[in-house]
């Protein structure tokens, strides 16, 4: 055989060994960097403010809510119900603490959520230069990421039902993509529980005028609901719950500043009209081939979180943001793969700055953001200057503020007191309920606590937060300085001092 005949396979089979083994190499650096991220800000001694304290605290002490709280008729069952079974299995089999579960939390949401679209897109650099220029131009995403949530499960799950779409571009939808439709929304419905927002997805592929995809993802979201609700084993109550529990949540207060802080109205600012503004720009100036925005379910998703987030604000953090960067992630893919061939070294460079940029924008304790829990101070019911000053045994933890449950909880999940307020104010007895509305009606006000003064028994105890240097206003409890501005307040005893019983406030505080 002749020279001539052999040399032109060598060159086209060294391409693509480099083609494969670059793609390779972008792939894990990306994947690295996403696991990198979270881990070091854990290695601050990060933990969240809310939830994911206390899916892990419920996983450690292995009760049902109704042993935690006092609950009001209203509650059946809790909308994350395979979110915190997951947390219990992990748990018992491996012995993990609540703190080392909210890492876990923490950690391996992130990554779900990160990692998802790198399997989507034909070029899993541009989700890094996603992540790092959304980081920079809307902060609060950041934190909303590392929130160690189970709706970051729902989350991941949009992105793969964007991304679905996206890889087969205006293809109508096959039976194997609609059965994988509907375990992904079975999982999130499980884990999640908000069966009624997946409408949103379907009525986005609707306006894009993707009708089959639409039908397909309709009945996904039928099967998938039924499905995930059936794995609780309690079905309608599950479905029911998670209604009700939005209802109640919302409809129950008649000014918005009672509502916790993600159902507040609250805007996506100008970042949607910079970001599409951009990619117009980016489409007119390199040509790359893209199907209008007007047909892609990604941009009519993005526009309704961002409209629907002026009546809640989660409409635009759980499902308009990610759209958004469903979207631009599209287009400079397309654009890398334009100008970028697979095997190119440059592949390399670019992930590689990407990368350390996103590390350092990521982990950068801006304002404290990542290390902010470091300063918190919890209530132990092992700390000696605590004794007699914790609830006992079969009592009522009484607080207006839901800071007290999270950390509490996280701190002492297997105590053997209740909480009066817990995740979800309307979960409570109707008459407390009124009582703790009022209170945040009135600011704190010292008066607006008498009913629940009135009701509380020796073991019971109230804890408010105020100024460190003299007792609350609220009449006819001793008072004691737990931590950093919390008190605790019990109903007299006889032993104690009369001096010390009856601080010197009025009723009207």
């Amino acid at each position: 055989m002749e020279p001539g005949t052999t040399l032109p396979a060598c060159p086209t089979r060294t391409r693509g060994t480099d083609s494969s083994v670059v793609s390779r190499v972008v792939l894990w650096a990306c994947v690295l960097v996403l696991v990198a991220i979270p881990a070091r800000i854990i290695m601050y001694g990060y933990l969240p403010l809310d939830d994911a304290l206390r899916h892990a605290a419920k996983a450690v002490s292995g009760q049902p809510w109704s042993e935690i709280l006092v609950l009001g008729q209203a509650y059946s069952v809790d909308h994350n119900f395979g979110w915190e079974l997951l947390l219990r299995w992990v748990h018992l089999g491996t012995q993990a603490d609540a703190e080392r579960l909210v890492d876990f939390s923490v950690l391996g949401l992130f990554v779900l959520f990160g990692c998802v679209p790198l399997v989507g897109l034909k070029r899993p650099e541009a989700w890094l230069g996603v992540l790092l220029l959304f980081a920079v131009a809307w902060p609060p995403l950041a934190t909303r990421l590392l929130i160690g949530r189970p709706l970051l499960v729902s989350s991941a799950v949009l992105l793969m039902l964007l991304y679905l779409g996206y890889r087969r571009e205006l293809a109508p939808p096959r039976w194997p993509q609609i059965a994988v439709l509907s375990g992904l929304i079975a999982l999130a419905v499980f884990v999640h529980g908000v069966w009624y927002l997946w409408v949103l997805p379907v009525v986005a592929f609707g306006l894009a005028r993707q009708y089959a995809w639409a039908r397909a993802l309709a009945a996904s979201w039928v099967v998938g609901t039924l499905v995930g609700a059936a794995l609780t084993g309690h079905p309608w109550d599950y479905l029911a719950e998670a209604v009700q529990t939005a209802w109640r949540a919302t409809e129950l207060h008649p000014t918005s500043r009672t509502l916790v802080s993600e159902l507040q109205p609250a805007s996506g600012g100008l970042l949607i009209f910079f970001v599409l503004g951009a990619l117009l720009v980016l489409r007119r100036l390199t040509g790359i081939e893209a199907r209008p925005l007007t047909a892609d379910p990604a941009f009519w998703l993005a526009g309704l979180g961002w409209v629907l987030g002026f009546v809640a604000r989660r409409f635009w953090e759980d499902w308009g943001l990610p759209a958004l960067m469903v979207l631009a992630a599209g287009d400079v893919s397309r654009l890398l793969h334009q100008r970028l061939t697979a095997g190119s070294p440059r592949r390399l460079v670019v992930t590689a700055c990407l990368a350390v940029a996103l590390y350092g924008a990521w982990t950068s304790d801006t304002e404290s953001r990542w290390t902010k829990s470091l300063t918190r101070q919890f209530l132990v019911a092992d700390d000696p200057d605590l004794a007699g000053w914790l609830p006992e045994r079969g009592g009522i933890f009484y607080a207006a503020d839901p800071g007290f449950f999270y950390d509490t909880f996280f701190k002492n999940p297997t105590a053997d007191w209740r909480y009066i307020l817990g995740f979800e104010m309307t979960l409570m007895p109707a008459e407390d309920f009124r009582i703790l509305y009022r209170i945040l009606w009135n600011f704190g006000a010292g008066v607006a606590f008498r009913p629940w003064v009135e009701k509380m028994r020796p073991e019971d105890r109230l804890f408010v937060r105020g100024d460190t240097g003299s007792p609350p206003p609220i009449a006819g409890l001793e008072w004691h300085h737990t931590l950093g501005g919390m008190w605790s307040g019990r109903l007299p005893r006889a032993d104690t001092p009369p001096a010390s019983r009856d601080p010197a406030v009025t009723p009207e505080g």
